[in-house]
């Protein structure tokens, strides 16, 4: 093949544009303040069209394209009402809670502490001392491994959990477990790529060790939803606890944490329309009450002396220091915005959503979606990750933001063991919200073919010649290190099967750095995609090789 034919296989686009662009329960004394009132509800056969003018994020262009925002499981984007609750309490009343007299700190204080009300409304809980507010998900699991693991568990015991875990998950009980002699089990998955529910019975019924059982409501890859009661009621029939990650669950459908019957349920704010740096645990009061604090600081003691301190009842004696006041009041607006909504209409609406969206992946040659097939005794949840035949995810996600200005994720999703048992390194990952449409997806599938068309166009048409030349051709603009460049492509000759295209995906690079190219060769990141590369390689073949190759300046052998 010609090599001036070879290039035009590349955009000359193909670079990254930078666009310009109620009072509180737990202190005595403070007046009764206004609070936030809850916005109409809306009512709407198309929910992604009636609220996405709330989204003003969505209303921008990426790199010459109108973005399309699928990833939504990663994080929410935020409504109007909840950026301007965050305006609001930082310019009229903003204050520390739970600490001051005067109108400032009284009101901030009501906000927050209404705040907490909202959530355990949201979540059907008993009352806002079950609620504690914490930073993330992540630091909710944390704190039930220290402040509940580490005084309940002893050698021998069992945790349950799956191989579909979010690494927030599994680490803080690999840690649990190192210290106290306590072992994980690990739940398998069906030929259907759901979590194995025979298989949890089994570990709970037969060696009457498990004392506790962690797992996901809704999986951030495979987009399974677990039959949380059910599992609630196994465990407790043996006597464990139950923790729910719940951070795919809580923001798309209803979860009554009274009617599932967790002893623990985590969510983080930003995966639901809400601000990041908050997050909040449940936990039924009589567990809550029973453990020791997490953290120590200001305002979760009730008396310091120097020889000992006594703590305060839960919620405050989990939450040590200044806490995220107006990011827990941004939250309580995104409650109050889902509410209004209605989370029965954000279910509906996703599910069919959905199901659009797994059926017009499946319409794509070569491309494998992990999880289960939606059917009509199966919901799936709004989220599809996939691989497609000889294209590395991170490519496909590349790609599609830069040309087509669609996001989406690429990666191991905090899944790695997951991605592991799948035998994959990696996915892409498209996940809806209610504000994303049919024209989305539409976009998207659309955008994906054109990139799976892309690059699958480049299999097999680099020569031993054109492999050669372009050796040569970066052994010349990479000559500060030409012998490790010499050793490199030493070893890639060892990989007799390898495309030339395989090579290049060795690599990754954030500028036009040559050098700085070669240096990340060598390092092996081998996870990464070809694109910003390929940008390299175009703009040297165009400005720089093809010159020099029709004056036979340059030497075609390695």
């Amino acid at each position: 093949m010609e090599l001036e034919a070879m290039v035009l296989k590349f955009p000359l686009s193909f670079k990254r544009l930078i666009p310009k662009t109620p009072p509180s329960p737990i202190r005595l004394g403070f007046r009764k303040l206004s609070a936030s009132s809850s916005p109409t509800t809306l009512q709407s056969a198309l929910l992604g069209h009636s609220t996405r003018p709330d989204f003003p994020i969505l209303d921008q262009t990426v790199n010459t394209s109108k973005l399309v925002y699928l990833d939504n499981a990663a994080t929410s984007q935020k409504p109007t009402s909840v950026l301007n609750a965050l305006q609001t309490y930082y310019q009229t009343y903003n204050s520390n809670v739970h600490r001051g007299i005067h109108w400032l700190s009284a009101k901030a204080t009501d906000e927050y502490e209404l705040a907490r009300q909202k959530v355990a409304n949201f979540v059907n809980s008993t009352g806002s001392g079950e609620i504690v507010f914490t930073r993330n998900a992540t630091e909710a699991i944390n704190l039930v491994a220290y402040s509940w693991g580490l005084d309940n568990l002893r050698a021998g015991d069992e945790i349950v959990l799956t191989v579909a875990e979010h690494h927030s998950v599994i680490v803080p009980w690999q840690i649990v477990a190192q210290k106290t002699g306590s072992v994980l089990k690990f739940v398998s998955l069906t030929e259907k790529q759901m979590p194995n529910l025979e298989e949890l019975k089994e570990i709970l019924n037969s060696r009457q060790k498990t004392k506790l059982v962690v797992i996901h409501h809704v999986s951030n890859v495979l987009g399974s939803v677990l039959p949380v009661e059910e599992i609630v009621g196994w465990a407790h029939d043996v006597g464990a606890k139950v923790l729910v990650d719940a951070c795919q669950s809580v923001p798309h459908m209803e979860v009554d944490v009274k009617t599932l019957g967790v002893d623990f349920l985590v969510a983080s704010s930003h995966k639901m329309c809400g601000p990041t740096g908050v997050g909040f645990l449940y936990g039924k009061s009589e567990v809550l009450g029973s453990m020791r604090p997490f953290l120590g600081g200001g305002e979760m003691i009730v008396d310091v002396f120097l020889e000992h301190s006594t703590y305060a009842e839960p919620p405050s004696r989990f939450e040590a220091g200044t806490p995220a006041i107006g990011e827990a009041i941004g939250l309580g607006a995104a409650v109050d915005y889902l509410s209004g909504i209605g989370m029965k209409s954000i279910h509906k609406y996703e599910t069919e959503l959905a199901n659009y969206l797994y059926e017009s992946l499946c319409s794509i040659s070569k491309i494998e979606i992990y999880g289960p097939k939606p059917s009509e005794t199966l919901f799936r949840a709004a989220l599809c990750s996939f691989n497609v035949n000889n294209v590395h995810p991170t490519d496909i996600a590349t790609f599609l933001d830069q040309q087509y200005g669609v996001a989406i994720r690429s990666g191991h999703h905090c899944a790695q063991p997951l991605h592991r048992y799948l035998g994959v390194s990696s996915s892409a990952r498209a996940s809806l919200y209610f504000y994303n449409t049919k024209e989305d997806v539409d976009t998207f599938i659309a955008a994906l073919k054109e990139t799976i068309s892309f690059f699958t166009s480049f299999q097999g048409i680099f020569s031993e010649e054109a492999a050669a030349a372009v050796q040569s051709l970066l052994l010349v603009y990479a000559k500060d290190d030409l012998a490790s460049l010499c050793l490199w492509f030493d070893d890639i000759k060892k990989h007799k099967d390898m495309h030339w295209i395989d090579v290049l995906h060795l690599a990754d690079t954030p500028d036009l750095n040559i050098t700085g190219l070669m240096l990340n060769l060598i390092s092996n990141r081998m996870d990464l995609g070809v694109s910003r590369l390929l940008a390299i390689v175009v703009e040297l073949f165009v400005s720089k090789w093809i010159p020099m190759y029709q004056s036979g300046v340059a030497s075609c052998s390695g």
